[in-house]
């Protein structure tokens, strides 16, 4: 093997752990489901982010809401116990629909990363993501779509 051989081999073998790691911590946590729709709202309950396990229960970081008239889903974070907040997960760069690692979203297509509440991490984005108010009523989360 010659040196650019091994080097290419370490850079693939490096990604491939990494893009491993990444994908582990991204199923850990997210879960997706179809969302109804109240007028201009988007409802989703309370209890979706609640991660029920050996009798133990704790709080999933983020939802993925779903609905047929939507063109993308919405990521929802809960970012605390009293706030969230709603992203379109469609990439500013090129439209292509985006996926959630953890706590935050990145395009497949072009690398572009996003940090929870929507800003820019990483380009070749510029504009950060669309961002929907959201209020709680009565155990569920009301995401204003218009």
């Amino acid at each position: 093997m010659n040196r650019n051989e091994f080097i290419k081999s370490c850079g693939w073998g490096c990604f491939g752990i990494m893009a491993g790691i990444s994908g582990l911590s991204s199923c850990a946590g997210t879960k997706y489901f179809q969302a109804s729709l109240d007028g201009d709202f988007m409802i989703v309950p309370l209890d979706a982010f609640v991660n029920s396990k050996d009798d133990q229960s704790s709080f999933r970081p983020s939802v993925i809401a779903h609905h047929e008239s939507l063109q993308y889903p919405i990521a929802v974070f809960r970012l605390s116990e009293t706030t969230y907040q709603a992203l379109w997960m469609r990439c500013t760069h090129q439209g292509t629909e985006l996926q959630v690692f953890g706590d935050r979203l990145q395009c497949p297509a072009h690398g572009s990363e996003f940090t929870n509440t929507g800003m820019v991490q990483n380009g070749p984005a510029d504009d950060p993501l669309r961002t929907f108010p959201v209020r709680i009523e009565a155990n569920t989360l009301k995401i204003d779509l218009k």
